[in-house]
Parts: structure tokens; C-alpha cells; sequence
């Protein structure tokens, strides 16, 4: 089997003669063995291993992504961010944990974009309308909101 691992900026793995893949999905860990069915799964943040011909065995930490096999013999792997490593101890705990804080930090930052936003929505409501104690959805023709009485 072929073995593609690709970032946006990078092409991190390109291998033929791969016996054996390993991965992980948001079911659990799966393996891949060549005339595979066509496949196609969102990986979780997670090690992908494999092991060629001869028996050598290689491991990458992936930061989810798409994973793909076409005809039984082409795995394809697109991710945001791969590390490749050949201690699979340091992948699984310093990368991987590394890659779940980026994840919590981003959905953070997502919330308090979004309370930005809603706080300035708010903003330009009591500008629009600066005598109005309370601006319910009904003064602003948007119908009734929930939690207002119609």
C-alpha cells in the first residue's frame, strides 16, 4: 500500500511498501491492511503507525483530520498538524496533549469572540434606540424571542 500524510504546508510522509496502518477515529483504534474496502473517517488527535515490508515501524501524531483509502491500496491522510517521531512514549503524551490545549485554547477563543460579538450587537441596540429600558424582539420586528411574552 501507498501512505500519504499531508499538512496544508507540507507533504510529511510519502511511503510505499506499507504492510500495515494503524489510526484512530472517534470510535476507537482501527487497522488497515492492504486490499482495504474504500474508506473514509475523521481522525481524532491521535498516533498513526505503520509498519512496511521489512517490518520497520514508523509513527506520526496527527491533529485529526480526514483519512481515506481508495482501491485497497492508497491511504491518504490530510491533517492540520502532524509531528512524526520514532519514541511513540513522547508522541502520545507531549504531542498529543500539546495538540488537545491548542484545541481548548481555540474553542476559547471562539467563545469570547462570539460574547464579543453579542456585546456589541447589544451595543449598537441601545445606541439605535437610547430611551428604551429593554429592547424586546417585538420593538425591533423580529417577532417575540424566547422568554418574552407575546
Amino acid at each position: 500500500m501507498n501512505l500519504t500524510i499531508a499538512t496544508p504546508l507540507a507533504l510529511f510522509v510519502d511511503e510505499a511498501d506499507v504492510r500495515h496502518v494503524r489510526a484512530e477515529d472517534e470510535t476507537g483504534a482501527f487497522g488497515l491492511l492492504p486490499g482495504h474496502a474504500d474508506f473514509l473517517t475523521e481522525l481524532a488527535i491521535s498516533v498513526v503507525t505503520w509498519r512496511h515490508e521489512t517490518g520497520a515501524e514508523h509513527h506520526v501524531a496527527v491533529r485529526g483530520g480526514m483519512l481515506s483509502v481508495r482501491d485497497g491500496a492508497m491511504i491518504e491522510i490530510a491533517t492540520r498538524e502532524a509531528v512524526p517521531g520514532d519514541d511513540l512514549g513522547q508522541l502520545e503524551t507531549e504531542v498529543l496533549d500539546r495538540f488537545r490545549r491548542q484545541i481548548s485554547e481555540e474553542q476559547s477563543a471562539r467563545t469570547d469572540a462570539h460574547r464579543l460579538y453579542l456585546a456589541a450587537i447589544q451595543q449598537i441596540i441601545t445606541a439605535l434606540h437610547p430611551n428604551s429600558s429593554g429592547i424586546s424582539g417585538q420593538k425591533l420586528g423580529l417577532g417575540s424571542l424566547p422568554g418574552e411574552d407575546a
